[in-house]
């Protein structure tokens, strides 16, 4: 449910279907759910459910097809969880983790390198 926090209704909606998307949540079907199921779910205007997921193809998440619906694009999961913050910290952590482990390899090699 869309509660008032200062933020669109149309924008909390969009959020938590960016934050099911990244969770994969829409990945068996690639659609995302239809405006009444968005208007169900979020007890919102079908207006506020057709401007997020009007967001969410502005952000490249989606593709919308009039009379089919919604669609996520092929990289929508990973676009989404880049999106997150926290996503991203976690996929900086790792990638600092990785470089950490080359730069200590590249280490052993030069001392070897020069040892000899």
């Amino acid at each position: 449910m869309v509660e008032w926090t200062g933020t669109f209704a149309y924008r909390q909606v969009a959020d938590d279907l960016r934050r099911r998307i990244g969770d994969d949540e829409f990945a068996e079907t690639g659609q995302l759910p239809s405006l009444a199921q968005i208007q169900k779910h979020y007890d919102v205007t079908v207006t506020v459910a057709r401007a997020a997921i009007r967001q969410l193809t502005t952000d490249g998440l989606a593709v919308s097809h009039q009379g089919k619906g919604a669609f996520l694009t092929p990289d929508a999961a990973r676009t989404a969880q880049l999106a997150d913050p926290v996503g991203t910290v976690t996929e900086l952590r790792e990638e600092v983790e990785k470089l950490r482990t080359e730069v200590g390899e590249l280490r052993r090699r030069v001392a070897t390198l020069e040892g000899s």
